[in-house]
């Protein structure tokens, strides 16, 4: 059987990309036979396909059809019974969506399903019977049972034939809805006494190749004269029913009249509907042709029913009509949201018209009922986009922010049009992912921090903190220490920074007196790609200790001179000897200095001030105060502990400067600088004299044991022996071997005999024999004899 494909594709002003394919194909193909190439005809790669996971959405069509993703192509699941199918619709089409994600995007596809000639006309029954009057005249009518055949077009029922035709003929009526009526039509006088029943052949054919037919067969009794058939007072009837209304709801009423008296007279009625629902529906009384409600009546199922009615007599005339009952619909379905694709996160950074998620919509209902609009919960950056046939996009209505909100319950609400309104409602919940787009910031715009000086290198002296909105990778905030000199010195050879908690540590001992502040830069920088940064401006300030003492200006303190202030004996009270004049280095109140009189000759005599260090007389200068008078000022700071300093102030009692220098001209130096130089002096005395001792002691030591070992070697018979005494030298050059020497001993037991060579320096040592002894010895060239004494043992010296 051939397939015929049609197709095109057209493309919508949507967010997401929108095409449409139409195929056509038989009923009853094989499972597995091929559709079509919907990748190729949608204009697809195969792999968009895959990567896709392109599925088939619809609530029926997946029962019939597959998609196989890695062919591209469309094939039959099931096989497609046309009939079973579409019902009551001549046209029979499957439609459905192909939806596909990363990016969303959807294609609707129909198929059409063509009808091939496989069921053949049928008859309700199989045998029809008649009671037919003999006085019935020419032209009389009896309506006969119409054959269904579920094919359409060519293949449905076209033509009957009456076999044999001898008194009846047939008759074809056209309905609106196409269907064909048939009636029996009496062309020959009847004659019961020649022919009490005859029987006939009904014959039902469609116009398919092959032809397919259906027979029924038709049984007459010919009975005594009934001239009038009954007559319905209307040929078709026309009635409302509400959907849903309960079983036993009255319909309509038939009325059908009959000339005739008697039991002629009296008329039966009933449905003659055959194979559809009808008669599960609708029941008709037989005696007064009320039609009620056996079933209930749903109107998506079924908008329209024809009842096919007939009235007959005893005397078996009959007379048809029909009734058409529409069927009126009520808001009993709630609009249906389908989820066709969607999206579990988003990223912050989304564009505005982002599509996040499709949904598809469907009300059952008719009219104001079906119409369904919708919407999304207020305050979310959300809105729904009515594409077509129902499908609504769910897309971004402005920017994203994850510090704002990191996730969104969207709740999307359909409500249909009808009285009352039914609604239906579906939540979707929505990530939003985080983007690195905000800086880690500082708590504060600028720090200070205090340390004081004289800190232990690696003290925590303050900590930075920064913050990042965003989150994860992308708010892990590193701090580094900004490229920046103090002094002209790197600042990072002042502090450091710890790259994860910010604190900043002292890398050396800072000293107030060098350096009172110095400020510099930390860049806090997050970890995301690329990454984010700001910067802030730490100043340390360096905290005095009272870690100096006072020292002394005025009076100049000499080593050996003396250096005297002179008071005239005829100064009065108050009168001004000097003034101590003392710094102190350090600051705040750890340089606030105080003086203190500690020391003097004649406590009576002066004073110091306590603030300014001035020196004054207390009392009137008499002839009996001694010339020399000696002060002793201590100069103390306010530190914690405080640190003082010590200053000796001669105070010369005279009137004149002669006078002044015979006092002063065995004046003692200080007691304390004398007592430390003898001291010294004693000391290196001492130790000069434990050097000559110990000295003199090693010296006498080695003499003696050199003259002991000479000793025993002289009583002893050993045999010759060469001996090879090491080689002296006096590198610098400054000692009493200025060159290089080399001198052999050789001694025996038997002559007595002994030699001792010294060479000269920078000679080259030569191996030779002695004849006049048993052993080798060692000669240089240029060699001079030192020493040679053959009838003692020889002792070798060296002289310093």
């Amino acid at each position: 059987m051939n397939r015929s494909v049609l197709f095109f594709i057209s493309l919508l002003s949507l967010d997401s990309v929108v095409g449409q394919a139409s195929y056509s194909i038989p009923e009853e193909m094989p499972k597995g036979s091929l559709i079509g190439n919907i990748a190729h005809d949608l204009g697809l790669d195969t792999r968009r396909l895959v990567s896709g996971k392109a599925t088939i959405f619809n609530r029926n069509s997946a029962e019939h059809v597959e998609l196989n993703r890695e062919r591209g192509v469309l094939l039959v699941k099931e096989r497609i019974n046309r009939e079973a199918l579409c019902t009551e619709t001549t046209v029979c089409a499957l439609d459905f969506q192909v939806i596909l994600e990363s990016p969303m995007e959807f294609y609707t596809v129909t198929i059409q399903i063509t009808d091939i000639n496989d069921n053949a006309p049928t008859f309700e029954k199989d045998e029809m019977k008649f009671k037919i009057s003999e006085s019935a005249i020419n032209g009389a009518k009896f309506v006969l049972e119409r054959a269904v055949d579920h094919d359409v077009g060519v293949n449905d029922l076209q033509d009957y034939l009456l076999k044999p035709s001898d008194h009846f003929a047939l008759k074809l009526h056209s309905n609106a809805n196409g269907h064909k009526n048939v009636e029996m039509v009496l062309q020959k006088p009847l004659d019961r006494e020649k022919q009490e029943q005859i029987n006939l052949l009904l014959t039902a054919v469609d116009g398919g190749e092959p032809l397919m037919s259906g027979t029924m067969l038709i049984v007459i009794t010919v009975l005594d004269a009934n001239d009038n058939a009954p007559v319905f007072t209307q040929k078709t009837y026309k009635a409302i029913v509400t959907e849903n209304s309960p079983k036993g709801t009255v319909v309509a009423t038939v009325k059908a009249s009959d000339a005739d008296e008697g039991p002629n007279s009296k008329i039966t009625y009933s449905i003659t509907n055959t194979l559809d629902n009808v008669r599960k529906v609708f029941n008709i009384n037989e005696e007064n042709g009320q039609i009620t409600l056996i079933e209930n009546i749903d109107f998506e199922k079924s908008k329209h029913f024809q009842i096919n009615l007939l009235a007959s007599d005893n005397g078996g005339l009959t007379d048809s009509s029909k009734l058409i009952v529409d069927v009126q619909d009520v808001n009993d379905n709630k609009p249906e949201i389908r989820i066709m694709s969607k999206s579990n996160v988003i990223a912050e950074d989304s564009k505005p018209d982002t599509v996040v998620t499709i949904i598809n919509i469907e009300d059952l209902d008719n009219g104001k009922n079906g119409e369904v609009k919708c919407f999304v919960t207020e305050n979310v950056p959300f809105i729904l986009k009515s594409s077509r046939n129902n499908f609504y996009s769910l897309v971004t209505d402005s920017d994203l922010d994850r510090e704002l909100a990191s996730e969104y319950n969207i709740t999307v609400t359909c409500s249909d049009e009808g009285v009352p309104s039914l609604s239906s409602s579906v939540t979707l919940t929505l990530q939003i992912s985080d983007v690195n787009d905000n800086a880690p910031v500082f708590e504060r715009s600028s720090y200070e921090a205090y340390t004081v000086e004289n800190n232990t290198p690696g003290l925590s002296i303050f900590t930075v903190k920064a913050t990042d909105a965003d989150w994860n990778q992308n708010a892990r905030v590193s701090y580094i220490l900004e490229d920046s000199s103090v002094n002209g010195v790197p600042v990072s050879s002042y502090v450091s920074v710890s790259a994860d908690s910010g604190v900043i540590h002292a890398v050396r001992s800072f000293d107030y007196e060098q350096i009172k502040d110095f400020q510099f830069r930390i860049k806090a920088q997050d970890g995301g790609s690329p990454p984010l940064s700001s910067n802030v401006t730490v100043k340390i300030l360096i905290q005095d200790q009272n870690d100096n003492p006072p020292q002394v200006l005025y009076p100049v303190q000499t080593g050996g001179s003396v250096v005297a202030e002179m008071v005239p004996r005829s100064a009065d009270v108050g009168y001004l000897v000097t003034k101590v004049v003392a710094v102190d280095v350090d600051s705040g109140q750890n340089a606030w200095l105080s003086y203190k009189l500690q020391k003097a000759t004649d406590r009576a005599l002066f004073e110091v001030g306590s603030q300014n260090g001035e020196i004054r007389t207390i009392r009137q200068v008499t002839d009996k105060d001694a010339v020399k008078q000696r002060l002793t000022v201590i100069v103390e700071d306010n530190g914690q502990p405080s640190r003082s300093a010590t200053v000796i102030v001669n105070v010369a009692v005279a009137d004149s400067f002669p006078e002044v220098l015979s006092e002063f001209t065995d004046f003692p130096h200080d007691k304390e600088y004398n007592d430390n130089l003898t001291f010294y002096l004693v000391l290196a005395l001492a130790v000069v004299s434990f050097l000559f001792i110990t000295c003199l002691v090693v010296i006498i030591s080695v003499k003696i044991y050199r003259w002991r070992q000479s000793r025993i070697l002289y009583h002893s018979n050993l045999p010759v022996i060469p001996y090879y005494p090491p080689r002296y030298s006096d590198t610098l050059g400054t000692g009493t071997l200025p060159h290089v020497y080399n001198y052999e001993v050789c001694r025996t037991t038997d002559s007595r005999k002994s030699d001792n060579k010294f060479g000269g320096a920078g000679g080259q040592n030569v191996l030779i024999m002695d004849p006049s002894s048993t052993g080798t010895m060692q000669r240089i060239q240029n060699e001079k004899s030192i020493l040679d004494e053959p009838d003692s043992p020889i002792e070798v010296r060296k002289i310093f």
